[in-house]
Order: structure tokens, then sequence, then C-alpha cells
């Protein structure tokens, strides 16, 4: 490794500083010394640690972040499933011997839904919406839709949103 000072009177090789002879013998040790390449290189080991342990921490937690995001995700997309499931199978024409009707309103789509009680990982609000394609609300043969609309709060720092709404729609036909 070569090394030349600011000024042409010093050069530097393997770490050790060769004076020419044009310098002055007084200023050519000050400029050596002042200009002498270290090769210790105590402690650079805890610098690079300490600037890249952060970033490695900051990683992590937003790819745990990701992970909860997409559990949440498929998590409303299954409540919205039997939320459809359970409306499809209560429509209009399904008696029984100890109720000679199991007719299920909206009220009652999303009130079921609501307490299926998955596991809220990420703290958010979950709104049920349940819809009926025609107005007889349970005849067989129409559709019932159930939306499940669910706000994901972003705890990470230097995230500029603060939340995530996401949307999930399952339709079926009903069938009893």
């Amino acid at each position: 490794m070569r090394w030349t000072g600011p000024l042409l009177g010093l050069a530097c090789m393997n770490d050790r500083l060769k004076l020419r002879t044009f310098l002055p013998g007084r200023l050519a040790e000050r400029l050596a010394n002042r200009f002498r390449l270290t090769a210790s290189e105590d402690g650079s080991t805890l610098i690079e640690f300490a600037v890249t342990l952060p970033v490695m921490f900051m990683l992590l937690f937003m790819f745990m972040e990701l992970c909860l995001i997409f559990y949440t995700h498929d998590m409303i997309s299954e409540v919205a499933r039997e939320g459809t499931r359970y409306a499809m199978v209560r429509g209009g024409s399904c008696p029984n011997s100890t109720t000679p009707t199991c007719k299920v309103n909206s009220a009652q789509v999303n009130a079921y839904v609501n307490s299926i009680g998955w596991p809220n990982l990420g703290g958010g609000t979950m709104t049920v919406n349940t819809q009926y394609s025609d107005a007889a609300n349970e005849s067989v043969g129409s559709t019932v839709q159930v939306t499940v609309t669910y706000v994901f709060n972003i705890t990470m720092p230097f995230v500029p949103r603060s939340a995530i709404t996401m949307t999930s729609t399952s339709k079926m036909y009903i069938i009893q």
C-alpha cells in the first residue's frame, strides 16, 4: 500500500514513513508524525456492530409486522367465509323438531361473526356487514354477502402510515 501525503516530501510504504531529502529535518519529522497511518484496528468491530445492530433489529421487527399483516388478512378472510356459511345454511326453509324455522337476519350473522373469537394479534377493530341479494331477505337461491373490514394499527417507527384498512368479502347462495 502506497500513500503520499499532501506534501510531496512524504511517502508511506507498509506503514513506515520515508522522508525525502528536500524538507528541513524538524519540519519533516512533525509532518511525518501528523500523517502517519496507524495499523491498529482496535474497536472497529464494536463500531460496526453498533451501527448494524439497530438496522438488523428494525428489519426483524418490520418482518414480524408484515407477517402479522398477512396473518390478519388471512383471518378476516376466514371469518367472512364462516359468516357466509353460517347464513347460507340458515335460510328460509330449514325447519327441524326444536325450531320450526331457523331464519337468521343480518344482525344475527354480524353477531355470530363478531363472536367467532379469532385471535386479534394486530389489536385493531373489526366491522362486519351482511347483505342479502333480494328483499325477501333469506329466500333459498338468493345470495348472502358478508364483508369484514379490519383496521390494522401499525406500531413500527419511521412508517408514514399509522393504520392499514383491510377488507375481505365472501358471497354464497343460500341452500336451505
